[in-house]
């Protein structure tokens, strides 16, 4: 059995992007996963003097790792104006401290939605582009537009977008 790790770019207690992280991991076939909320991960802002005076915070490393350990990395990217969270972008600095490469080429379905029509299109693009150069491995991809209507119950209800999301899925599964 395969273990991945499945998370939201986002702090809120609502996000709709962890609901759909989890919905997406849970359709991985054969596979344990570990759900991560970036709420337990809490990080200072990064700066370069404060890395200088108290070195990389535990929290940082903590994640690190649970990447390391995985077989594979499902995520969901929340969208703030156009690009990543503020949440997610002081993580993913943090931890390109400890290793430039922090993805570790680990298989990845790489999402994003939002309330809008173009369901993180924006975010989804910057960290296509990104990631690679971080060790990102990213097998799959789906993009969820207008949450609000079509997600409802834990699930997507519009059955052309979960046809492409269960192809998505079925990809990633078969690089694990």
């Amino acid at each position: 059995m395969k273990n991945i790790i499945a998370f939201a770019g986002s702090n809120s207690s609502d996000s709709i992007n962890k609901k759909l992280a989890i919905y997406a991991a849970n359709l991985v076939e054969e596979a344990k996963v570990t759900i991560l909320d970036l709420n337990n991960f809490e990080l200072p802002i990064y700066s370069k003097d404060l890395e200088a005076q108290e070195g990389i915070p535990d929290n940082a490393k903590k994640f690190l790792n649970y990447i390391k350990q995985t077989d594979g990395i499902v995520l969901s990217l929340a969208e703030n104006n156009g690009a990543y969270s503020a949440v997610f972008k002081n993580l993913f600095d943090w931890m390109s401290r400890i290793d430039g490469k922090l993805w570790s080429n680990k298989p990845m379905l790489l999402m994003a939605t939002s309330p809008g029509s173009r369901g993180g299109a924006s975010v989804l693009e910057m960290a296509k582009k990104r990631f690679p150069f971080n060790g990102g491995h990213i097998v799959s991809e789906f993009s969820l537009p207008n949450f609000d209507e079509n997600f409802k119950e834990d699930k997507i209800v519009v059955s052309e977008l979960n046809s492409e999301l269960l192809k998505a899925v079925k990809n990633f599964q078969n690089t694990l």
